[in-house]
């Protein structure tokens, strides 16, 4: 991912994290330049056998393998690194050389997604594992060091050191995946297939932006509707169907939280467009692993004039529809 783009997707957690008590917490403690110098390190390989490194942040964003160390040079008491690959991989994690009080109420957790304003993402009802089970917590092992692998490509660290010059480092690795499931986009731009083959689950591709979404292809196992329902709060012909695709828009990372806009369950080679002025938009396919389903879409940033200046804040008239 381009420093420029790093830069984007950052300012856009930001945004999304505003109001939490992390964020406060890091606007008082954090210089502005700070912030930036962060996602503007250049960050090039010059052969094979380079190992990035560098030092980590108290907020901070990871897109490139390495090794990245925490030093605490005073009380941290609400940090978090986010994590991201591309879409077609996993991040494995671990850490080492840890110094912390675990007694004294430090603390490092590893999270399985991504957390922002208490909405997980993938969702609970989307996410293989269970709530508590895509926690790690270092001061609960007995290891010495601590290690875990992302379900989707994104992951998270959380953590509290009390005293100064304690810390960890954490090495950061991707991993091909075979059949990416729950992506989040790094990019407001692009295009991706989802493909099901045969698993009762169901896959979400997020983009945080307000974007145009383009459905170029659409191969469902069981297709018994043949009309496309914008706006349509409640579809039992698509949720009964048991495999179809919905399009959403919200302010969270929560797919159970956010606004049906669309919802396809048939089959279709051609073109469906919808603009969802949301602050999140998600591409979601839902499937009963009877069959092999399969989504290809592409989605653009809209441009300012396509946004509406004015929301109201009923969650009907949140996101605006095209």
């Amino acid at each position: 991912m381009s420093a420029a783009l790093r830069a984007q997707l950052f300012l856009c957690l930001i945004s999304l994290l505003s109001g939490t008590g992390l964020t406060r917490y890091i606007e008082d403690n954090e210089a502005s330049d700070g912030l930036y110098s962060l996602i503007s390190l250049a960050q090039k390989r010059e052969s094979e056998d380079f190992v990035f490194r560098r030092p980590l942040r108290c907020l901070d964003m990871l897109a490139t393998e390495g090794y990245f160390t925490f030093v605490a040079s005073r009380p941290q008491l609400a940090c978090a690194a986010f994590i991201i690959a591309e879409p077609s991989e996993v991040i494995s994690m671990e850490l080492s050389d840890v110094s912390i009080d675990c007694s004294a109420g430090d603390f490092i957790k590893i999270f399985d997604g991504w957390v922002l304003k208490g909405e997980k993402f993938p969702s609970s009802n989307d996410h293989p594992l269970l709530p508590h089970e895509r926690y790690t917590d270092y001061c609960s092992s007995a290891a010495s060091t601590l290690s875990g692998r992302s379900s989707q490509n994104v992951a998270m660290i959380f953590f509290r050191i009390h005293s100064p010059d304690s810390g960890f480092t954490l090495a950061v690795k991707k991993v091909h995946n075979p059949f990416p499931c729950n992506i989040m986009s790094q990019s407001p731009e692009g295009s991706f297939t989802m493909v099901m083959p045969h698993q009762r689950r169901n896959c979400s591709f997020s983009i945080i932006y307000p974007v145009e979404i383009r459905l170029t292809d659409l191969s469902l196992g069981d297709a018994k509707s043949n009309e496309i329902s914008p706006l349509r709060q409640m579809w039992p012909g698509c949720s009964g169907s048991g495999d179809y695709v919905e399009l959403l828009g919200g302010n969270g990372v929560d797919t159970s939280k956010m606004f049906p806009v669309a919802d396809l369950c048939f089959s279709l080679s051609g073109l469906a467009q919808m603009k969802i002025c949301c602050d999140n938009s998600v591409v979601r396919l839902v499937s009963s692993g009877n069959y092999i389903n399969r989504v290809t879409f592409q989605y653009r940033l809209l441009d300012q004039n396509e946004i509406p200046k004015t929301r109201e804040n009923s969650l009907e008239n949140f996101c605006a529809v095209e």
